[in-house]
Order: C-alpha cells, then structure tokens, then sequence
C-alpha cells in the first residue's frame, strides 16, 4: 500500500492507495475533522466515535464498510486508524450537517476522477510512480523493472475485470494465489519476512523479485487467455498454473546461483530499518 497524504481547503487528509484491490482509503476521522471545523484531531475523533455509534444502531451499511488499517500520526508513529473508500465517505458525509460538506463531495469526486484519468491513461500513474521511486533513491534499472511489471500487472487484472472477478477481495485472492505459487510464501508473509506494515510489497522487492512476479503475473494471463477463463475458479486454475512456471525458473536459478530469490532485503529508510523486524508467520 502507498501513503499519499492530501489537501482539502489547506487540511492534510491521510489516504492509502491498495494496488491489489486498486481502492483509495481515507482516514475517516480526518474527513470529519474538516467537516465540523474541529482544530482539535482528538475532538474530532471523539466526535467521529459517537456518531459511529449512532450509525450502527441505526443499521447503517456505511459505518460497516468502514476498515482499519494503520496511518501514520503526529508524533510520526503508525495507528490502526478508521477508512473507508471514497463511495462510502460520500454517504458518511450526509450524516455530518455542515456547509462544507458539498465542496467536500466534489472533492472526493475530485480524486476518483483522477484515478479514472490514470485508468484511461496509465502513463499518468507511471510519471507520478516514477518520479516518487526517484527522490526516494531507485535505480534507473530498479525503476525501469517496476514500471515493466506494473505494466504486466495492469493488464492481468484488466483481463481479470473482463471476465468476471471483482475488484477488491476476488482480486487479492487472486494475486496471493500467483505469489504463493511462485515464491512458496503468501503475500503477507513475504511483507513481514520484510518488515513492512502498510507499505507496498513490490516497492520493496530486489530485482529478481519482480521478474518472478512479473513472469508469474504474465504465465497466468496468457494462460487465462488461452482458455477463456471466466469467474474465479478457472481463474484460480490459471493463477495455480502461472505461478507455477515462475516458482520452475526459481528453483533453476537458486539450484544454480545456491542463491534464494525470495528476500528479506527492503528499501525502507535507515531509522525505518533499525525498528522494522521481520515477522513471523
């Protein structure tokens, strides 16, 4: 996941992009600090607190909808933090009485427009990545294997929303089955073999590490293509299968270099470093 913080009328508002389910999450209370003018975050969050409260006795879907997930705070450390994707915020929105809540609507229409910007012209997104990886110290030769298998990336799921996998959970299901296939550890545990929370795994693999995952991503699609597959379960056969050629071409070059691929190698800042240890399981 990516931590990309934004302004709405000069108030920072946490919001975390998720690359597999390619949903933006914001920080609900942050939303609300701005919607009853609060200078205060912890009043703000109080206020947040009751009216959630009020919500879920009135069996709305919205607060329901709403997930944790960990931002960073003030004092620089990361906390399990309330989102919720913009849809979700829009109807959240309407409970909170405010004259700030109309331009705060077209705000958040504002971003998604911008994401549907990048949908129809990925090279967006890419200037934007590429730009990022080069201030925080990426090789041309890193960056370059990036943007190749985010490209290969892109067009997996573009099959995968053609024929019937939904965005979201069926897509990350989808995407720890390949990478489990091909480096023998899921998703979540390769991050924590790395040591990272909420950040993006592929931000963090070595070289190698994204040409399997790129192998992997493509052996699945064309595999996909070539029979067709629609809805999850040929689609989990695909992912089975695509993972499987890349974890073969693993096991040659470890056999060849005695060299494992899959890392606990990351590229998180110094002081980052000294406190991020490897998880287990």
């Amino acid at each position: 996941m990516k931590i990309l913080p934004a302004e709405f009328d000069g108030q920072a508002i946490r919001r975390v992009y998720d690359e597999t389910t390619e949903i933006w999450w914001f920080s609900v209370v942050d939303v609300v600090q701005v919607l009853t003018q609060q200078a205060d975050y912890q009043t703000a969050r109080k206020y947040w607190n009751k009216l959630k409260e009020r919500l879920r006795k009135e069996g709305s879907q919205s607060v329901t909808n709403c997930h944790r997930l960990k931002l960073p705070a003030a004092d620089g450390k990361n906390y399990l933090t309330d989102v919720a994707a913009a849809e979700t915020l829009l109807r959240l929105v309407q409970s909170v009485p405010n004259p700030k809540a109309e331009p705060i609507k077209l705000w958040l229409a504002k971003v998604g427009y911008e994401r549907m910007q990048e949908m129809a012209d990925p090279a967006l997104s890419l200037d934007r990545a590429r730009q990022t990886w080069q201030l925080h110290g990426r090789s041309d030769k890193w960056i370059q294997q990036r943007m190749t298998g985010q490209e290969t990336r892109n067009k997996l799921t573009d099959f995968w929303r053609d024929h019937a996998i939904k965005e979201g959970s069926e897509f990350a299901i989808l995407t720890n089955i390949i990478h489990q296939e091909w480096s023998g550890v899921s998703v979540k545990d390769h991050k924590g073999m790395k040591g990272l929370e909420s950040q993006n795994l592929r931000d963090h693999m070595s070289e190698a590490e994204l040409i399997f995952t790129a192998l992997a991503e493509l052996s699945t699609r064309q595999i996909a293509e070539n029979v067709d597959a629609t809805g999850m379960e040929k689609n989990k056969t695909a992912a089975k299968a695509g993972g499987r050629i890349a974890r073969q071409a693993r096991n040659q070059l470890e056999s060849q270099t005695g060299k494992s691929v899959v890392s606990s190698e990351n590229y998180l800042p110094p002081i980052a470093k000294k406190l991020a240890k490897p998880r287990e399981g």
